[in-house]
């Protein structure tokens, strides 16, 4: 499953396969570190995803452990772990049409074997994003 989603990828933006598996590795491993609800399925029921997500982790340097892992749930934090994909995406030499074609063959992906989108996986990427909602939230609180 998880082979066919790289080969659509690649296929999709016109890439190779390294190249595809690289950036679907750094889409999981985002979303995992922003505790996606999403990737939480993904992990369970897609053999070897929880696996690439965790390699491209250690191989781009991400910070690991529980301590990282806090601060990258703070509303800061989520915002820097988000921008930060991008940054990586271009840094392997993906451009904005190879990206958004990841990105969209995964969203055909994520409704085909999940009946979820590539906005549910957007919108679990940047949850906290709006300055506004976070103002909310804190005040809420």
């Amino acid at each position: 499953m998880l082979k066919d989603l790289i080969c659509e990828a690649a296929k999709a933006a016109g890439i190779g396969e390294a190249e595809a598996r690289h950036a679907i590795g750094l889409i999981f491993n985002t979303a995992d570190r922003q505790a996606s609800p999403l990737i939480e399925r993904v992990f369970a029921e897609v053999p070897g995803a929880h696996t690439l997500s965790a390699t491209t982790g250690q191989r781009e340097g991400v910070a690991q452990g529980p301590i990282a892992r806090l601060i990258e749930q703070t509303p800061g934090g989520r915002r820097h772990v988000t921008l930060t994909l991008f940054s990586r995406l271009h840094a392997c030499g993906l451009g904005h049409g190879e990206i958004s074609a990841v990105i969209a063959a995964l969203g055909q992906f994520l409704e085909r074997h999940f009946n979820a989108s590539a906005s549910t996986l957007i919108c679990d990427l940047f949850t906290s994003m709006d300055p506004v909602s976070e103002a909310r939230t804190i005040a809420a609180a």
